[in-house]
């Protein structure tokens, strides 16, 4: 019984290489002249079979250079890979055409797809974003060569779109930091540290209150776990980001618990300048009095 399904299986695969092999595109391919299959390949683009389109025009480019054809065989077969979802492969396509076809009619729409086959290929905001960073220059740069470009809009909308990736990105990078300041002091100067950089690159963001209460939390935690010769400092610090977060969030959801820590802040503050003075005043005490007159010994009589 296995026997006899394994035959019926061989046997179809078998019909399927004949029947292909004898199909019109495999006799193209084979056998038909470079006219043929130039002609063969605008067909298939025209009939959206990007498959054998592509495998035609890539064929067909290195023995059509110098030749009329050769300019829309390299702009059509950038497209076969872009729309079979080749986006770093129609990237690279499309910019060499723009490069290579500089005069060309097609040369503003390539430059525009080479920046936008980048714009697909750009991951998701909790993957690394160098991509992300490619895709937006790219294009900027295309806004800088065409500001007037019917594509000038969508460019536009895209790089907006890049920008709340890369500002999302950044935003739970930071949270990863405060998230994890627990474990010990490094990660407490590093959630600040993120959230400063966080606030110059994107001073606009939505995240902005949230992380600048974080930035309090974390500078305040990092106050209570330090030694105590640099608690002050870090206190005062705390306290300088609480002022900083009340005066831009005075209606804040975070308020009371910023206080508390703002109220401690001072209370720490205070008590550590007492501890400092009385700590100089016993340093004072236990030096001799310059002004007293030495004790006589047999020594120096």
């Amino acid at each position: 019984m296995q026997q006899s399904h394994f035959v019926k299986v061989l046997l179809g695969t078998w019909i399927v290489f004949v029947l292909g092999s004898c199909s019109p595109f495999s006799k193209l391919q084979k056998n038909g002249t470079d006219d043929e299959k130039y002609k063969g390949a605008v067909e298939y683009y025209k009939k959206e079979d990007w498959y054998r389109a592509g495998l035609l025009f890539e064929e067909l480019i290195p023995v059509l250079k110098g030749s009329t054809e050769s300019e829309m065989a390299q702009f059509y077969y950038a497209y076969t890979q872009y729309h079979q979802q080749q986006y770093l492969l129609s990237a690279t396509l499309f910019k060499k055409f723009y490069e290579t076809f500089a005069r060309s009619e097609y040369a503003q729409e390539a430059m525009y797809m080479y920046a936008f086959s980048l714009y697909k290929d750009t991951p998701q905001f909790n993957l690394d974003q160098s991509n992300t960073l490619t895709a937006t220059s790219a294009l900027q740069d295309f806004i800088n060569a065409y500001p007037d470009s019917k594509y000038r809009d969508d460019c536009t909308r895209m790089i907006l779109e890049l920008r709340q990736k890369l500002e999302r990105k950044a935003y739970e990078k930071a949270k990863l930091y405060y998230k994890t300041s627990g474990f010990n002091i490094a990660s407490y100067k590093s959630s600040v540290i993120a959230i400063n950089n966080f606030q110059k690159e994107f001073p606009d963001s939505q995240y902005n209150e949230e992380l600048a209460f974080l930035k309090v939390d974390a500078e305040f935690s990092l106050a209570q776990n330090s030694l105590e010769t640099k608690q002050k400092e870090r206190y005062q610090e705390a306290i300088n980001y609480y002022q900083e977060f009340v005066d831009k969030y005075p209606k804040s959801r975070f308020l009371k618990e910023s206080e508390k820590m703002y109220e401690t802040s001072q209370k720490e503050l205070e008590r550590l300048t007492k501890l400092e003075q009385e700590r100089e005043k016993e340093k004072q005490n236990a030096q001799p009095d310059a002004s007293r007159p030495a004790k006589v010994t047999a020594a120096n009589q």
